[in-house]
């Protein structure tokens, strides 16, 4: 808990919202309900570990701010997310109600240790620790099944370890939600490139049967696309991003759109997590990434 003004409000209420959930206590000192609350505010603030930030002003030294927040009596709460009010209450209200009103709007506790063991996961694969990577991020789906972030990179990671059956495992709970979640969806294109090819004995004559049927027609897509396929399982990103590019130049909605999904697919796989930047500033994108974007961009919008 700290007291705010209106000389560090921009800082520690607006900016700090963008972050974490931030609670406005408007109180007096004369306030005798104020003096009921703010204890309670202040332990639940302790026992929710992070998950908001409590704020005190007093109304009586900071009047612009009250009336800013239309404040009309005290004790008033007001919860800001993303530097915006988005709910409040007035009044002494008991523990129980006070959390039940943080619960409609904070993210849960198993959400913040997920998205937590995620980020040191990424933190452990940049330095090299697959395992260590590995762990943190079973251990991020098991804390917050729901999180898709997460999950989309546990099964990349085993996916680029060649472990596909733990893949399949991991990502079996979220199939139902692949079609309406892109990345899931990403993943199950790249899961069904690989699987195209556990029947393939000879790649190397596979790949030239498939390049002589395209040299005999440039508009042999299904040719086209199983060759993107093979490049996809064998981790050559942009020769398969190639050939779905000839697919999509010649014919922009083949097979139900078949070939630009699969490219998206193919970026979301590849982009690499953004590295972290100074506040207001905007991650690089990875260069590959951004070529590629373009170029889908040109072929679907010519």
């Amino acid at each position: 808990m700290i007291n705010v003004t209106i000389a560090n409000f921009e800082t520690e209420v607006i900016e700090a919202s963008m972050q974490t959930p931030v609670l406005v206590d408007f109180w007096a000192p004369w306030c005798g309900p104020c003096k009921v609350i703010g204890p309670i505010l202040e332990k639940i603030e302790t026992a929710y570990a992070g998950r908001f930030k409590l704020v005190k002003i007093d109304s009586d030294q900071e009047q612009q701010l009250a009336q800013a927040f239309g404040v009309r009596s005290i004790p008033t709460c007001v919860l800001l997310m993303n530097g915006q009010p988005v709910d409040g209450f007035m009044g002494a209200l008991p523990e129980g109600q006070v959390k039940a009103f943080l619960d409609k709007h904070l993210p849960a506790a198993e959400e913040l240790a997920a998205i937590e063991e995620e980020a040191e996961a990424l933190d452990a694969l940049a330095a090299g620790d697959t395992e260590g990577a590995l762990e943190k991020l079973q251990l991020a789906v098991n804390t917050d099944p729901n999180n898709n972030d997460a999950r989309f990179d546990l099964v990349k990671l085993l996916l680029q370890l060649d472990r596909d059956d733990d893949a399949k495992v991991a990502f079996a709970p979220v199939i139902a939600k692949a079609l309406a979640v892109r990345r899931l969806d990403s993943l199950q294109r790249w899961m069904a490139a690989r699987d195209a090819q556990i029947d393939v004995t000879d790649a190397a004559a596979h790949n030239a049967a498939l390049q002589a049927r395209i040299s005999t027609n440039k508009r042999d897509f299904e040719a086209r696309f199983a060759l993107a396929q093979q490049h996809m399982a064998q981790g050559r990103w942009t020769d398969a991003m190639d050939e779905l590019l000839d697919i999509l130049m010649r014919d922009k909605s083949w097979n139900d759109d078949l070939a630009r999904k699969t490219y998206i697919a193919i970026l979301d796989v590849i982009d690499p997590p953004k590295p972290k930047v100074a506040e207001g500033q905007v991650p690089p994108e990875d260069p590959t990434v951004a070529t590629y974007r373009r170029r889908l961009s040109s072929v679907v919008l010519s």
